[in-house]
């Protein structure tokens, strides 16, 4: 056990408390950080292959549903009602092919009298840097068909605000646009947060529809098995430099004792006193004797 005592110094200590800590969060935080986004994508993108496969259902069926289920968001449903005039309240830091835009939102009443926030698709920007004219939503009674979305929760620090003449957001949120146009919304349950409906394609007032996510898993799994092999060969390479330093230790002491042979001649060589060689006597044995 001697010859592990110079892990008890403090650069040994120090290294082995920061391999250990390493570890413990390759295990606990950054590996099932990244495995969990992949289980989140995974789903969301089972999720929106089912919604492509189904057909549409009755928004009633979900609001009918339990504010606990997780499972509403994407689903394609039907709404009977109509548009509630100046409710048009913009989506600020879109974008629509590649360039500035503006998201368009819009109230539309239930024929039980339920109000739902609607997401009408997405509007190109002006001069990259202001909305065009919208268009007002038609009038009179109207059949729709939209996809259930989350709502995206508010930013803290970008507050409502009313510019070019239309009230602007920075998010969809059904609490907030709700305090923005002074309207009791009713939140489609989806689990997290209240959600709201999309339009699809080719729908009463609705303008280009944003897109669905990529059906891509995304790197998160390989980042997760990366995170993983890291927590396992921090300590094993720990174990590693440790086997180096025992081995050069013994290579050390193994050069600094005597062989038998040595030691034998050295117990049968006569007892001699050497006299300690003067500097001159050094100088002459480095460098060679000069010539007399």
């Amino acid at each position: 056990m001697r010859r592990l005592t110079f892990l008890l110094r403090p650069s040994w200590l120090i290294l082995a408390v920061l391999v250990a800590a390493f570890a413990y969060l390759c295990f606990t935080v950054l590996a099932p950080w990244q495995l969990g986004k992949n289980t989140a994508t995974s789903h969301r993108n089972q999720l929106i292959a089912d919604s492509v496969r189904a057909h549409p259902v009755d928004v009633a069926t979900v609001l009918g549903d339990t504010p606990t289920d997780s499972h509403t968001e994407w689903r394609r449903v039907t709404a009977a009602g109509s548009y509630l005039p100046e409710s048009t309240v913009l989506v600020r830091l879109r974008h629509l092919d590649g360039a500035p835009g503006y998201g368009v939102l819009a109230l539309f009443r239930l024929d039980d009298g339920r109000v739902l926030l609607i997401d009408r698709g997405l509007v190109g920007a002006v001069d990259g840097s202001r909305p065009p004219p919208i268009p007002a939503p038609p009038a009179g009674p109207q059949r729709i068909e939209a996809r259930v979305r989350m709502s995206e929760g508010v930013t803290p620090g970008k507050d409502p605000s009313v510019q070019d003449g239309y009230r602007q957001v920075y998010s969809i949120d059904t609490a907030q646009e709700s305090t923005v146009l002074g309207q009791a919304l009713t939140a489609i349950p989806t689990g997290e947060r209240g959600g709201y409906l999309q339009l699809s394609d080719n729908q009463p007032g609705a303008f280009t529809p944003t897109p669905l996510p990529q059906l891509d898993a995304g790197p998160y799994l390989s980042y997760g098995l990366q995170w993983l092999a890291f927590g396992i060969m921090a300590p094993l390479g720990l174990g590693y430099f440790v086997y180096a330093e025992i081995r050069e230790r013994r290579k050390e002491k193994a050069g600094a004792a005597p062989t038998p042979a040595q030691a034998a001649a050295a117990a049968s060589a006569p007892a001699t006193v050497l006299a300690a060689p003067t500097p001159e006597a050094r100088l002459a044995d480095r460098y060679g004797r000069g010539r007399h």
